[in-house]
């Protein structure tokens, strides 16, 4: 039988050890009863990823390791990560070794090698918020750089993306085009927007001459990714029937998906001014994630378009003032016209169409019957 010394000593050491195993480090006796930090819904900080790059590297059989070495040094870790498994596929193969022959043969190729991944980059996928998708690269020089729609100066702002402020300025009247014509849209990337092209190199000058050749099915994987992962929402912005197509499995219980015409002159005045996707947009993510979730579409310093998110979201009853003022508001405004109307027989040598086939079929029927 144990004396009574020895029972308190056991009952000390009981003791001592349940609140040393309770008690977090390097804490207060307040701060270990406070309740728990709410997890914000909309949060996008960076989630712990168990993905081994090096280990997966190490796995890469030479040949796998050399055609992907682009993939491994400028691929977000993030986007990796979630389709590691397509990289090493045939067909993803198969595209890398015919990038590989156009680049030894001597062949110009859009955009620059180290920014064909840049959406990645830019928008890590869990940051992603909205999705905008386009279809082939700029294939004229200074202009392609990884980003849908974006171009970087001096080069300004191609009529799609011209088109494209025009319904950014109907939605918010407070949106200023940015300085001299330009067209750099990283703000946006860098908001949470994901500009992703379904091909993501062309040859100089030869419009869609990559396409069919791998680049769709990996996007597309991308795509699906953010749909996968992305799983309380995310806004797809689809523009065009090619890109509708890319969104045509998209779960529109979990995800918002907003389709239109294309916004290239050939198309935007059979819908696209008028949309109001970015408007919707907002309200979605406002509703979804709260106001301060919402993507400021501004491209100018020292302002923000996205208020007032009051006036967005109040249904506007029929006959009242304000719903009368805010009709006029989002009317299409007298000084865009000029952006976009431009005679087709002056556009068709440039490059903004190649999205846009809706409209160049039309137009081809109409030359035919002519």
């Amino acid at each position: 039988m144990s004396s009574p010394a020895g029972q308190k000593r056991s009952a000390s050491h009981l003791t001592s050890s349940s609140v040393d195993a309770k008690k977090p480090k390097n804490s207060s006796i307040t701060s270990f009863f406070r309740p728990p930090k709410a997890k914000t819904v909309g949060t996008t900080s960076a989630p712990k990823s168990s993905f081994n790059k090096q280990g997966w590297v190490a796995s890469l059989t030479p040949e796998q390791r050399e055609l992907l070495q682009l993939e491994i040094d400028t691929l977000d870790d993030s986007w990796l990560a979630q389709l590691k498994e397509e990289l090493v596929t045939p067909e993803f193969l198969a595209l890398k070794r015919f990038l590989q022959k156009e680049k030894q043969s001597g062949v110009k190729i859009f955009p620059p090698e180290n920014e064909i991944y840049s959406w990645s980059r830019y928008t890590p996928l869990h940051k992603v918020k909205v999705v905008i998708v386009g279809q082939d690269p700029y294939h004229n020089y200074n202009q392609a750089h990884g980003l849908a729609f974006s171009v970087r100066p001096p080069t300004p702002a191609p009529p799609s993306l011209v088109n494209i402020y025009t319904g950014i300025k109907n939605d918010y009247p407070s949106f200023e085009r940015p300085p001299d014509k330009g067209g750099l849209l990283t703000p946006w990337a860098e908001r949470g927007v994901l500009l992703l092209n379904t091909c993501l190199t062309v040859r100089a000058r030869q419009a869609a001459s990559h396409a069919n050749k791998g680049w769709e099915r990996f996007t597309q994987k991308a795509i699906d990714a953010v749909a996968r992962v992305r799983s309380h929402g995310v806004v797809f912005l689809a523009w065009g029937t090619p890109a509708g197509k890319r969104v045509a499995d998209i779960n529109r219980q979990k995800h918002s998906v907003l389709q239109s015409v294309h916004p290239s002159p050939l198309s935007a005045s059979r819908g696209f001014f008028t949309n109001g996707h970015f408007k919707k947009c907002n309200e979605w993510l406002a509703e979804r994630y709260g106001p301060d979730q919402v993507i400021d579409w501004s491209l100018t310093s020292g302002t923000k378009t996205t208020s007032p998110l009051a006036t967005i979201q109040s249904p506007l009853v029929s006959g009242d003032k304000l719903a009368d003022s805010s009709a006029k508001r989002s009317e299409p405004q007298a000084p865009e016209l000029a952006d976009r109307v431009t005679e087709p027989s002056k556009l068709l040598n440039t490059d903004e169409f190649d999205d846009d086939i809706d409209a160049l079929e039309a137009l081809a029927a109409t030359e035919t019957a002519s």
